[in-house]
């Protein structure tokens, strides 16, 4: 069971990959669901956003821009030492500015992340077996916000593919969110979000969580 301990400075260049979605009704369904915010529908699916290597962070807390902001649990591969390693993280998103410019949306938050990462290899023959969940807690309550498993996204192989062709792999320290899961009741802020990636198999978890801070927005 091989682990590593993520170095956010390890990580040199930040890939978000959207609309990642194996199943089409489903994939429909979280469009559907970000039409309702005013996000445009992508020209082609998956698409892979650029963001910077600096917003990822294992830090407990992040500061956002107002209160129109919310994370979203995502497996993220990341090309280090020379191997391929799988964590779990938040693509934290400003949803307002999502509603104009989704590039610029995933760049206006950090993108929180577990700490420790498994060694893919001790993955891929049971991938489709791990599970991703959230919960948004608010008003002291906790709430489950997502809950699927990694078999509604694309497989690590086939999103690395899409992006750097067939016979490629990630350049060393990049770093790829491979997608997330419909949010249960709706996109919706909260004070603190927590998540995980469980390997039932295994019957290991890596999880983090962070509180959000909102700044005042004044003008």
């Amino acid at each position: 069971m091989t682990t590593e301990i993520i170095l956010p400075e390890r990580v040199r260049q930040l890939i978000i990959a959207g609309w990642t979605g194996r199943d089409r009704a489903a994939q429909e369904k979280h469009i559907a669901e970000l039409e309702l915010l005013g996000v445009r529908r992508p020209p082609t699916t998956p698409v892979y956003y650029r963001a910077s290597a600096a917003r990822v962070t294992t830090s407990a807390s992040i500061e956002t821009t107002g209160n129109e902001s919310s994370g979203e649990v995502e497996f993220i591969m990341l090309q280090t030492g020379g191997a391929l390693w799988i964590g779990v993280g938040s693509d934290h998103t400003d949803r307002k500015v999502e509603t104009y410019n989704i590039t610029v949306s995933k760049q206006m938050c950090e993108k929180p992340v577990a700490r420790e990462l498994w060694l893919f290899d001790d993955l891929s023959d049971h991938w489709d077996s791990l599970v991703l969940r959230s919960w948004a807690v608010d008003d002291g309550k906790r709430r489950l916000y997502q809950d699927g498993s990694v078999s509604s996204m694309l497989h690590p192989r086939d999103l690395i593919a899409g992006y750097v062709g067939e016979s490629g792999s990630l350049e060393e320290g990049t770093a790829m969110f491979g997608g997330t899961l419909p949010a249960i009741g709706g996109i919706r802020p909260a004070h603190r979000f927590d998540f995980e990636l469980e390997d039932p198999v295994r019957k290991r978890r890596l999880a983090h969580g962070y509180e959000i801070r909102s700044l005042p927005v004044a003008g």
